[in-house]
């Protein structure tokens, strides 16, 4: 018995305490809101661009679709919409509803 709650724990613990990754992403912050029926949580969408052409357009790019825990970094993220930023990120294993939809928690934000 002591087993199996030693295991729930250490696997509770690996999938949504235990961060996988940790760095820095920069792009254009195209979408930042609150948004959930039953927990609130921040939700942004950052633009990752490859490749520019002629007049400094995005070519090829991704998103970078993120979570924010933090009132004060989201209050700075809904100012910046339309900026370039970079942002720090922690990946965690799992998601958990009150804490966002993605793996991955930004904790700061600069303006570029």
């Amino acid at each position: 018995m002591i087993l199996l709650v030693l295991g729930l724990g250490i696997f509770i613990y690996w999938k949504y305490a235990f961060t996988y990754s940790s760095g820095n992403r920069f792009g254009l912050l195209q979408k930042f809101s609150e948004k959930g029926t039953l927990f609130k949580t921040y939700e942004g969408e950052l633009i990752l661009s490859s490749v520019r052409g002629n007049l400094n357009v995005p070519i090829a790019s991704e998103k970078f679709y993120f979570s924010v825990k933090d009132k004060d970094v989201a209050q700075q993220l809904m100012n910046l919409q339309g900026h370039n930023v970079t942002v720090h990120y922690h990946e965690k294993n799992g998601t958990l509803p009150w804490r966002g939809e993605t793996r991955y928690l930004v904790d700061s934000v600069k303006v570029q």
